[in-house]
């Protein structure tokens, strides 16, 4: 997780990121709400038994967005680490090499793979903001949109070793979803996606075979639902056990019987964050899953 000492919502990204909102606060008054709802979600993420790696934002970069650092990087089981290419110029100065060698002084890492050279070609895809990754069906699910270029797509999951399931995700005002991890959640027993927002009735039906085929309860999400971040969640390993990470605004928007399935397999954890998700993303989007091993 990255701090974010100098936080504000993006004005670059918000052309296709119909998730992001701004307040009257003085710019000062933002950054400051920011920095105390991370470190309380820091506090909440150890409480449960979860180890977060905190790094700084840098203090001499412009980096709005340096608290989603999920889509610039991930980690993968066997030693993998993959570099993305961003989609705005603004966000291409996330990558922080500091933070790919802290990984390797920790834990087992056998190859680091970049993707990033392809933005001189205007190419991007934003890691796991643009890809929601099942590792256990071994499926790698992406909205078309700006930031999931087909190409890099396709050399991902070669390298990887993942199947590809793109599709059209468009909410209510027809306007086409940023990241796939704004509307689909994908934990070791459940699935939470908007099914209402994939356009074409035939691979939305596909979609949720895949899901069921590895054993996922799927739970179908409203628009309303994802306009409160409900989709953009991440299970993480506890001390007791799973919990699912979201927002306290996404928690709310669950109806009874969804936290009830839910709750089958993971604790719900719950993080108030409502400045950092005035840039358009969640709790989600501040995680970047480590899935490597321990030296």
């Amino acid at each position: 997780m990255v701090r974010p000492h100098s936080f504000s919502p993006n004005l670059e990204t918000a052309a296709d990121n119909a998730f992001q909102s701004t307040d009257q606060r003085r710019p000062e008054q933002v950054s400051a709400a920011a920095v105390m709802e991370f470190d309380e979600a820091v506090r909440q993420l150890g409480t449960s038994g979860v180890e977060v790696h905190v790094f700084d934002q840098l203090a001499d970069q412009d980096t709005p967005d340096c608290v989603f650092p999920n889509n610039w990087f991930s980690t993968h089981a066997g030693g993998h680490i993959a570099i993305y290419p961003m989609f705005a110029s603004s966000r291409k100065r996330e990558r922080r090499w500091d933070i790919v060698e802290m990984l390797k002084s920790r834990y087992r890492v056998q190859d680091v793979i970049d993707y990033s050279g392809l933005e001189t070609d205007d190419l991007a895809l934003e890691g796991t903001g643009a890809m929601v990754l099942d590792h256990v069906g071994r499926v790698a699910y992406t909205a078309q949109s700006n930031r999931a270029d087909p190409v890099i797509l396709e050399r991902f999951c070669t390298n990887f070793n993942f199947e590809p399931m793109v599709f059209q995700a468009r909410d209510r005002s027809g306007s086409a979803i940023y990241h796939t991890n704004v509307m689909m959640t994908v934990g070791t027993d459940f699935a939470l996606v908007c099914l209402d927002m994939i356009v074409d009735s035939k691979r939305r039906a596909e979609v949720v075979r895949r899901l069921e085929e590895s054993g996922r309860d799927v739970v179908a999400l409203s628009h309303e639902q994802i306009a409160g971040f409900a989709g953009n969640a991440l299970e993480l390993k506890g001390r007791d056990g799973l919990v699912l990470a979201l927002s306290a605004r996404a928690e709310q928007s669950l109806t009874a019987d969804q936290k009830t399935r839910i709750r089958q397999s993971a604790t719900l954890l719950p993080i108030s964050i409502p400045t950092i998700e005035m840039a358009g993303g969640s709790v989600r989007c501040m995680l970047a899953g480590v899935h490597l091993s321990q030296r």
